[in-house]
């Protein structure tokens, strides 16, 4: 009888706690519009067992057929989303500080970066942005010109090796953005092009595999069963290499410091920055972990540990996703010669015939067409196709509220084939960027690839200039066939990937 009791009581407890938690969120969420769900599951079993590339065309199908006003509910278990695609509601997330704060998803991130500037919150994200701001200064990203060149020439001679043959230039592009961000991020070099069997780039390689699983095997999502599987031991044995590699790099450079530390002191950053540039020249180039380790918060410097947050950070945000953007580049103006020839004869223009003379920065902003053609591809292919945002208060949303705890995802990708937004959406025009009338000068929320708003991608001019560096180098040593049959079948993890390879056969310009 006592048991019963107790059991009772425990039992009482929990739908009273779950009676609390959920009745404002199930009265409220009544009236926003929605597919039907059955009960606890919700939606989950539209998605269930389905493959990757089927769930974001299942969550665009219904989005089609039961949203209203650019809006609907999901309830995956007793998790509230919502996905919206009006350009009021997304400028109301995405433009105020009040909705800044990432949606449950990006927990499976923090094993390994912590809590970086993509996952941080609060103060915390405010802090962190203030001072790596100045890392992506136009002194710092123009001294970055070389190291995109000399990668750049590294993917040229490996591809070499392969003219005339049927290749998947996924692999190639990868490595090469790797060799990249080890080299700005961290000022070290790890050869990832020329030693693709390294510890640190089958490390990387292993994370990128195990966050896949976790993002489309609900067995995998709670903590406490990834915990006890195989999956938890290449995660861990993964990230001990890597977050090793950091902490040996960090620690080596904050030691060089402590020895230079008889060096005046400026007042900011950015004199740091500039004092840097005119004393070591081309000695050493600045790397975003020098500005880390330069930088103080409260008048503390940073630890470690913050520091391999960041550095962590930039190295998931700048290597996937620019290797993503590279290869349906290379798709796009493959399969459409015209804006192929069009971007050759640009680079000849402005470059000359030499194919070793070297690209400054001003070469790269001088390649517009480029430029309008790499807008194009995240139109279409947006290296981030989805942003998630938690909503952390009950919010009054253009006249829809909002329940505090709901997830609201916005897609670039959808967006970006919105026909009222951009006509023909189906069809490569890069000519459509150039445009005063263009979707994306009428309204900035309206072309997001690198989101909008105060948590806008602070890495964004580094990206572009980066992808223009390193097509210029390709497209001016070889000519590119897409010799695949079909158009590429998307997976939406955090980075769009193909689910196939793309194939493609090169031809050496002479």
């Amino acid at each position: 009888m006592f048991l019963t009791i107790i059991l009772i009581g425990i039992l009482t407890f929990i739908f009273s706690y779950l009676y609390v938690k959920y009745a404002r969120i199930l009265q409220l969420s009544k009236k926003l519009p929605g597919p039907p769900t059955i009960p606890i599951l919700g939606n989950a079993l539209s998605f269930i067992g389905q493959p990757p590339e089927q769930i974001i065309l299942k969550a665009l199908d219904l989005f089609d057929k039961f949203s209203g006003d650019g809006l609907m509910k999901i309830w995956i278990g007793p998790e509230l989303n919502i996905l919206i695609s009006n350009l009021k509601d997304i400028e109301e997330i995405l433009g105020r500080t009040i909705h800044n704060d990432k949606a449950g998803e990006y927990h499976l991130l923090e094993a390994w970066m912590g809590e970086g500037l993509l996952i941080s919150k609060g103060k915390k994200w405010f802090q962190r942005r203030k001072i790596i701001t100045p890392a992506f200064h136009f002194k710092i990203l123009e001294q970055f010109i070389d190291i995109f060149e000399e990668q750049g020439n590294i993917l040229v001679e490996q591809l070499k090796k392969q003219i005339g043959k049927e290749i998947d230039l996924y692999n190639y592009f990868n490595l090469a953005t790797l060799d990249v961000i080890c080299e700005t991020a961290m000022g070290v070099k790890v050869n990832a092009q020329t030693n693709s069997d390294s510890k640190y780039v089958l490390a990387a390689r292993t994370m990128s595999k195990v966050l896949h699983k976790r993002m489309f095997d609900l067995r995998f999502r709670p903590d406490i069963l990834f915990k006890f599987s195989s999956l938890a031991s290449d995660e861990k044995n993964a990230l001990k290499i890597m977050h090793d590699f950091s902490e040996k790099v960090i620690i080596s450079r904050r030691n060089e410091l402590i020895k230079s530390s008889d060096e005046e002191k400026t007042t900011t950053i950015l004199d740091d920055i500039q004092n840097d540039l005119n004393d070591l020249g081309v000695k050493r180039k600045l790397a975003f972990l020098d500005i880390l380790l330069k930088s103080e918060i409260d008048g503390k410097p940073l630890t470690n540990l913050d520091i391999r947050e960041e550095v962590d950070t930039f190295m998931f945000e700048g290597h996937d996703t620019t290797s993503s953007a590279i290869l349906f580049f290379f798709y796009n103006i493959a399969t459409n010669p015209k804006a192929q020839q069009k971007c050759y004869d640009e680079i000849i223009e402005v470059l000359g015939t030499n194919k070793k003379q070297s690209i400054t920065i001003s070469h790269l902003n001088n390649l517009s067409y480029i430029e309008l053609c790499v807008k194009e591809t995240l139109r279409m292919y947006p290296s981030v196709p989805i942003i998630g945002r938690e909503i952390k208060e009950e919010s009054v949303i253009n006249g829809k509220t909002i329940p505090a705890g709901t997830n609201v995802g916005i897609s670039p990708l959808q967006l970006g084939f919105d026909e009222n937004l951009y006509p023909n959406p189906e069809e490569f025009i890069p000519e459509r960027f150039d445009l005063a009338t263009s979707a994306e000068r009428k309204n900035p929320y309206a072309y997001i690839p690198f989101s909008a708003g105060p948590r806008n991608c602070i890495g964004q001019k580094f990206a572009m200039l980066e992808i223009k560096s390193v097509v210029t180098n390709v497209l001016r040593n070889f000519e590119v066939e897409y010799v695949g049959n079909e158009k590429p079948v998307l997976i939406a993890e955090l980075i769009l990937k193909s689910r196939d390879p793309l194939i493609f056969k090169l031809k050496e310009r002479i």
